[in-house]
């Protein structure tokens, strides 16, 4: 049975998590302030909206035995919400060509493509901006609060003074000036003190009006001051008003915010910072996808793990620990960017839920609700899409739910997968040799094989019923042959044999036949002949349904023949 902590421990894995308004979403972190509870039995769905303010949020689905669910966006981005295809599982696999992404377009930067609004909206935020920082009013001034606390305190002691000073002069009228001598304060040495102190004051008036203003103020390496006519200084801005519906005072109390945030917790240091806890196993940044945009990874199926999960949870300190090294991935995150009009300036995000701690797990529900929290209020539009893939079922039903209370922008930054789809889905995102193998593509850790001089990946259609084969030429004789070959979609049965070009020469079976699935890792093999001839790897398609196989390869010449 699921309760309210599992439903909560769930929103923030998503990252989900309340803000202000409706209008004040924060797509990059995906929040959403929502508490269900869900419970499956009997097939029964109870759900509980808290609240109705809403920003943005990523939601995934499961496996299903029939069909797969696949969340779209909208070609226009002004209607209502994304669009949901009941894709048949009998229907074609892909195209003759790796599927890409048809609604992967961020926002441009550029002032000469924003809407009037928008752009009347970023030239008063600038205003704003330089106001404040010339006025020195960006930052909270620190010895305010200590003033506003002192001033009471020496109000309470100037009465008391005041009251004994008229007792005694009740007593002893006529003798007031001696009467106070004692005290080792004369009416005159009074005046004179006053005066200091009020001098005192102005001194310390004038010290404030003659502070030395901060014009260098940035935040991720741009600088703030609009007039310096920095490229990056928009886009930052950008950001700000984005994530709060453009609405100016809104956008600029978010930046005050931010900054003070970052100043409080020495964030700009934090990129030099040894951490105790490494969570590199958790959260990584790994490859691009295809529009250049750096790829962030979170597995949380690494927290199963006692050990690991007490190293980063076991207590307060270490949950602050974590917080630092999470906030500091980020900011390597953002070092791979480019914050320019005409650069990528935003992170592809890709979570992973399978085998995730259970939603009991309170120590890392506090943490990662914490984070998000965070994460959504400092770090505004820096994903231009969330990736969720190997999600539980219940998260179908917690989309159907909350579809209607989603703004259309929010939604476009929804990508729902099924287990069985992963590798499709996240090849029309990132090219298949940025595609960790383990989600069937060809990236392998310290992978010394292939680079990117090797070319790109090829795909084979193979149609239902029919059988393809690759043939990898090896005409030098001595030479090393390598290659690289996943599947897209359902079983297909697959051998590799090298084939001599002499016709007397036997074949020799390099991989006797076998079962593929996209749920392996993609197939890697070396072969070194000894007379020319050919490498030939057949793929036979027994299915209804297309399938898809995508490979790669390369001769490495042996310098002894």
């Amino acid at each position: 049975m699921w309760t309210p902590e599992g439903f909560s421990h769930a929103k923030n894995i998503a990252g989900l998590q309340g803000s202000e308004t409706l209008g004040k979403e924060n797509p990059s972190t995906a929040p959403m302030r929502l508490v269900l509870d869900l419970k499956v039995e009997t097939m029964t769905v109870e759900v509980k909206v808290e609240e109705t303010k809403v920003a943005e949020g990523v939601v995934v689905p499961q496996e299903e035995p029939e069909k797969d669910v696949v969340v779209e966006e909208s070609k226009n981005d002004v209607k209502g919400a994304a669009e949901v295809k009941e894709v048949d599982a009998a229907g074609d696999v892909g195209p003759k060509t790796v599927q890409k992404s048809s609604s992967y377009k961020e926002e441009s930067n550029f002032l000469s493509d924003l809407k009037e609004f928008e752009r009347k909206a970023l030239s008063e935020l600038k205003l704003k901006l330089e106001e404040a920082i010339l006025g020195n009013s960006l930052f909270k001034k620190e010895g305010a609060k200590k003033k506003e606390v002192e001033k009471p305190l020496e109000e309470e002691k100037e009465k008391e003074k005041e009251t004994k000073e008229g007792k005694e002069s009740g007593e002893q009228e006529g003798e007031k000036k001696e009467d106070v001598k004692p005290e080792g304060v004369s009416e005159k040495e009074k005046t004179v003190q006053e005066r200091e102190e009020e001098e005192k004051t102005e001194v310390v008036i004038e010290g404030e009006k003659r502070e030395e203003i901060d014009r260098d103020v940035s935040i991720w390496g741009v600088p703030l001051l609009p007039s310096k006519g920095s490229e990056g200084t928009d886009v930052v801005l950008l950001k700000f008003l984005r994530a709060r519906d453009f609405k100016v005072n809104d956008a600029l109390e978010m930046l005050k915010k931010t900054l003070q945030w970052r100043k409080e917790s020495n964030i700009d240091s934090l990129l030099d910072e040894e951490i105790g806890v490494d969570l590199s196993s958790a959260f990584y940044m790994n490859g691009v996808d295809r529009k250049g945009h750096p790829v962030c990874y979170n597995i949380y199926g690494v927290f199963e793990n006692e050990e690991l999960y007490a190293k980063a949870f076991g207590d307060e300190e270490k949950r602050k620990q974590f917080l630092r090294w999470r906030f500091q991935l980020m900011e390597k995150g953002i070092q791979k960017l480019d914050l320019r009009p005409d650069g990528i300036s935003s992170l592809l995000q890709i979570s992973d839920l399978k085998n995730s701690p259970s939603p009991s797990k309170k120590e890392l529900r506090t943490a990662m609700s914490k984070a998000v929290t965070l994460l959504q209020d400092n770090y505004p539009e820096f994903v231009a899409k969330n990736i969720f893939i190997n999600v539980p079922f219940w998260y179908y039903a917690f989309n159907a739910l909350l579809s209607p209370f989603l703004a259309q922008r929010t939604k476009s930054k929804f990508v729902f997968v099924r287990p069985a789809k992963t590798t499709e889905t996240l090849l029309k995102y990132v090219p298949a040799e940025e595609v960790p193998v383990q989600y069937g593509g060809f990236k392998r850790e310290s992978d010394f094989e292939f680079s990117s001089k090797d070319g790109e990946v090829s795909e084979l259609v193979i149609k239902a019923g029919s059988t393809e084969t690759i043939e990898i030429p090896a005409a030098e004789v001595g030479a090393t042959l390598l290659w690289d070959l996943t599947v897209v979609g359902w079983e297909v049965h697959y051998k590799e044999e090298f084939v001599p070009s002499d016709e007397a020469s036997y074949t020799i079976i390099i991989q006797k036949g076998k079962k593929m699935s996209s749920n392996e890792e993609p197939t890697r093999n070396t072969f070194r002949n000894n007379e020319p001839g050919k490498v030939v790897l057949t793929i036979q398609n027994s299915s209804s349904k297309k399938k898809r196989a995508l490979y790669r390869y390369k001769t490495k010449k042996n310098a002894s023949y």
